[in-house]
């Protein structure tokens, strides 16, 4: 598992394929570009969609709004960018919950991200960590899954939304260590931590620039990073192999995609412009504080071979936890 683990952190992160050239499209964007974000604000997400969206209307000569559509574990808002016209005024933050594991979870999704996407660019890889609420009193994953093992079903943990890589990531851990909590979706990672800050949820898996001031400011408790390595960001939270799981992983990916038809120029067009914010140092050392791994080195074909290598991987995970939300 680690070496898989490895290999796609490499795939994801390396230079793989040499980036093409960009048609140049002179006529667009003739007017303002939305960049739906199908989560509430205050997310990983949005976090990191506003990082680089004032570069992409920097690069791009018009304004890109980010417009959060929460809901539904991110498929509404990305149901509402499939329907939008291929004109490249609309476009999606997708994740790999929203493209990904939703085709595991769902019986009727209302898209094929493969058939009804363009994909046009990555932005970043996503290390996720376990965190608790610090009245659990406990400190280490062996003394939490202790725990819930002798008090099932009492504890519960919040997620950003039904098929959401926090979802999977607890579902995933409940399966892999024999025990049982409630779920609870949300309508991003923003209200999660509301609830968890105040006790009426446990425990979440998300990502660490959102668990981190938390942390050091001991309001909450990171347990175990479900990454190989330890993160910069949280130096001081082992990992779970280090914990004696190493059959356990978690993380995703935020990447932007169009929807079907839209000419190939444009795509093309934002994928450099992408590609071009993500090299930018600024932008690169705000997303490192928020434990996000800018993705470069992608073309669209490149990002449309990593999505279907994503689905293969993830699809039987994910329906081997048995979860479902219809």
């Amino acid at each position: 598992m680690t070496s898989q683990f490895s290999r796609r952190a490499a795939l994801v992160v390396g230079s793989l394929f040499p980036m093409a050239t960009a048609a140049q499209t002179p006529s667009w964007p003739q007017r303002p570009i939305r960049m739906v974000v199908p989560f509430a604000a205050g997310g990983g997400t949005d976090l990191s969609t506003r990082i680089i969206a004032p570069k992409l209307s920097e690069l791009l000569g018009q304004p890109v709004v980010v417009d959060n559509r929460p809901g539904a574990g991110g498929t509404l808002g990305t149901a509402e960018v499939v329907k939008a016209p291929p004109d490249g005024t609309s476009f999606l933050m997708a994740t790999l919950s929203t493209v990904g594991l939703a085709v595991g979870l769902y019986r009727s999704l209302p898209y094929d991200p493969e058939r009804d996407l363009v994909a046009v660019h990555p932005t970043v890889l996503v290390p996720i960590a376990l965190v608790v609420h610090p009245s659990l009193n406990v400190r280490t994953v062996p003394e939490f899954v202790a725990l819930l093992k002798a008090n099932p079903g009492k504890y519960s943990y919040g997620s950003a939304g039904n098929g959401t890589s926090g979802h999977i990531a607890g579902a995933a851990f409940l399966t892999l260590t024999g025990t049982d909590a409630l779920h609870v979706p949300y309508r991003g990672s923003g209200p999660v931590f509301n609830d968890l800050l105040a006790g009426t949820v446990h425990f979440t898996f998300d990502i660490t620039g959102l668990i981190k001031p938390h942390h050091t400011a001991g309001t909450l408790r990171a347990l175990g990073m479900a990454t190989p390595e330890r993160s910069p960001e949280l130096p001081d939270v082992p990992t779970f192999i280090e914990q004696g799981l190493p059959a356990y992983r978690a993380y995703s990916w935020y990447g932007v995609f169009a929807p079907k038809d839209t000419p190939a120029p444009i795509v093309a067009r934002m994928s450099d412009a992408i590609e071009t914010a993500l090299a930018d140092a600024s932008i690169a050392q705000r997303l490192a504080e928020q434990g996000l791994v800018p993705m470069r080195d992608f073309t669209p074909e490149k990002f449309q071979k990593f999505l279907a290598e994503e689905l293969a991987y993830w699809v039987p995970i994910v329906r081997a936890t048995g979860a479902r939300v219809d």
